[in-house]
């Protein structure tokens, strides 16, 4: 048991493993295996950066979860889940990185003397986590069970928030708010990269005072900022360096909010100088078209609606952008704040509920400039998408 607060209540962690036992029944899997650490934090609790080794949580439908890792990393999962000790297992250091042996080798002994050697085993093949070797190794360990693919099982029983977890995600907008004001009011030509991603670490995980003995304070993002500036705008996931600010070129800011592991992009662009027409332009229909998708994520409508909505503002000025225009968020780790369920893309029929949040993200990189307006938005009942930020939304200009 942990040695300090859980995030959620006994409740809310019985809600989740009650929806991800239904839909194990639904698939027929006996047993589940989540390696991913969103998965495994959203189902116990368990918070410690230790997703470079093998880890995971047993899910069963008649015990409670196993954590299972690193030996060092059980001191870390008594004091984080919401389980009784003896339900974390740890496996010994000498199986780290070992060419002669695997941890999986643990997982299958640990199956086996829970009966299941037999059974359906699901696994979440498609993720960051989980290594080809780990599935060769529990194939030949365990060669009387059957093994499915359970990618993405967690993640969809995540897709409607909680008022616990809206709680969370309310406190990461207003880091989110206040890293962005920073940003705006700092950002000059001549200062170097470097210095400003500083102060947009120092604001992310300083957070804020909200009158409470903890405050929020923030977690650290799954994401690093990036902030890459004129021609390099075109390239979205280019990381920082020294070089200055320059006056005539634009600069796109993504950051994140993050409060006790859930996740709060926002991204906005600063111009220094007098922006070109093009990017005026651009901006205007990036401004309409987020105003008509928010318009239509309403729930009933599907993610493709949401898309469709965006694009045809984009059309209208002879732009094509070819991506996904939004992505759902919540609880996540490195290397990735995205959910990785549901899209804004024209064939996704996925409806949408309220409860459901979103980084709606219409990023634009075009060959040789690049900009970024994007909202964290919430699905409600009875009216458009809220956003999660206030800020304005445009394209912010220092001339």
């Amino acid at each position: 048991m942990p040695a300090s607060a859980l995030p959620f209540s006994h409740a809310e962690y019985e809600r989740r493993l009650r929806l991800v036992r239904d839909s194990m029944r639904r698939q027929e899997i006996d047993v589940l295996f989540v390696e991913d650490p969103s998965n495994m934090a959203w189902l116990t609790g368990y918070d410690g950066w230790s997703f470079y080794v093998h880890q995971g949580v047993l899910i069963f439908h008649d015990e409670d979860p196993i954590w299972w890792g690193r030996g060092q990393d059980a001191n870390g999962a008594v004091r984080t889940v919401y389980m009784e000790d003896a339900r974390c297992i740890p496996y010994a250091d000498h199986y780290v990185q070992s060419r002669d042996i695997h941890p999986m080798q643990t997982l299958a002994a640990l199956i086996r003397d829970k009966g299941h050697s037999s059974s359906r085993i699901g696994l979440e093949l498609d993720n960051y986590y989980f290594s080809a070797k780990a599935y060769l190794v529990l194939e030949y360990e365990l060669p009387n069970a059957t093994f499915s693919d359970a990618t993405g099982l967690v993640n969809w029983q995540r897709t409607v928030k909680s008022n616990e977890e809206l709680a969370f995600m309310r406190k990461a907008a207003l880091i989110a708010e206040k890293v962005v004001d920073g940003i705006v009011e700092r950002v000059e030509p001549g200062m170097k990269k470097n210095e400003v991603v500083a102060e947009i670490y120092a604001d992310t995980i300083r957070g804020l005072d909200d009158g409470t003995e903890e405050g929020i304070w923030g977690d650290y993002p799954a994401i690093v900022p990036l902030l890459p500036s004129g021609s390099d705008a075109a390239a979205p996931h280019l990381t920082w360096s020294a070089q200055p600010f320059k006056t005539g070129e634009a600069t796109f800011f993504e950051i994140a909010g993050c409060y006790r592991r859930y996740h709060v992009p926002f991204c906005r662009t600063v111009f220094l100088g007098k922006p070109p027409q093009y990017l005026l332009d651009a901006e205007m229909a990036v401004v309409l078209g987020l105003e008509a998708g928010l318009e239509t994520a309403r729930p009933g409508a599907r993610a493709g609606d949401v898309a469709r909505a965006f694009h045809y503002e984009l059309e209208k000025i002879g732009i094509d952008r070819g991506a996904r225009c939004g992505y759902p968020i919540g609880i996540s780790y490195p290397p990735d704040w995205g959910e990785r369920t549901i899209s804004f893309r024209e064939n996704d029929d996925t409806i949408l509920e309220a409860g459901m949040t979103f980084h709606f993200m219409p990023g634009l990189w075009m060959k040789d400039w690049g900009l970024e307006i994007t909202e964290s938005i919430l699905i409600r009942d009875g009216a458009a998408a809220e956003c999660l930020c206030n800020r304005p939304r445009k394209m912010y200009v220092k001339d």
